[in-house]
């Protein structure tokens, strides 16, 4: 994984069992179909930026490794589940690498660049979410 940053490596191999393989391949994937994204340790967890706003990243949750797209509620994909109404995010959960879709994936990556609200300024716009893409 040539493009992802060495603390994202890190996060990916303090992980158990499973959950290393999964990280590994949600990062190989990203890097790929992102090439001009930022990726860092953000809040604790990976994330992938494009011009300073967030698009996609994962975490470690009880139900598995949550692949979250911050506007994938716009994705119109029904794979995605959007959990909260105030925000734009929508996300799904893996537990082996078998399950991730590896073309349901880059589809996503694709809407995620086109399809974007605006999170780096959340806080300036006192909460309000503006679509930019």
């Amino acid at each position: 994984m040539k493009n992802t940053s060495p603390e994202i490596l890190q996060y990916n191999q303090q992980q158990l069992n499973d959950d290393v393989f999964i990280c590994d391949k949600l990062a190989a994937i990203i890097d790929e179909e992102l090439p001009n994204a930022e990726s860092k340790i953000w809040h604790s967890n990976p994330v992938w930026f494009l011009d300073g706003n967030p698009i996609v990243g994962y975490s470690k949750q009880k139900k598995g490794i949550r692949l979250m797209f911050w506007s994938g509620a716009d994705f119109e994909e029904e794979e995605l589940n959007q959990q909260g109404k105030k925000f734009k995010d929508a996300s799904i959960f893996y537990n082996s690498v078998a399950e991730i879709d590896i073309s349901s994936l880059k589809r996503w990556l694709k809407k995620s660049q086109s399809i974007q609200w605006d999170y780096k300024n959340l806080i300036k716009r006192k909460g309000i979410l503006e679509r930019i893409k």
